[in-house]
């Protein structure tokens, strides 16, 4: 089952964002497997991430990597809200 995925981080600029996004390049998961979107929003001082995952277990396996990652580029790592997803419309 699909999964809708939060992360309310409070107080991440969009410099630690972007540090954390080539961090996880170069770890290889840019495009983890079983990430269907991803979107960060917000004010530059202010993001926060919204994904959609295939499943609960591939976005465990992702969050080993993610949260080392996070703490490294000085985010304090949010418990995400995790919901499962009802539908999704795409153009």
């Amino acid at each position: 089952m699909a999964i809708g995925v939060y992360f309310p981080v409070s107080g991440m600029t969009s410099q630690q964002y972007d540090d954390v996004i080539k961090k996880l390049q170069a770890a290889g998961l840019g495009s983890p497997k079983g990430r269907v979107y991803h979107a960060s929003f917000g004010e530059p001082n202010n993001l926060m991430v919204f994904d959609v995952w295939s499943s609960q277990a591939e976005f465990d396996a992702f969050g080993t990597v993610l949260m080392p990652i996070l703490g490294s580029s000085g985010v304090t790592p949010p418990t995400p809200q995790i919901m499962p997803i009802h539908n999704v419309i795409k153009p």
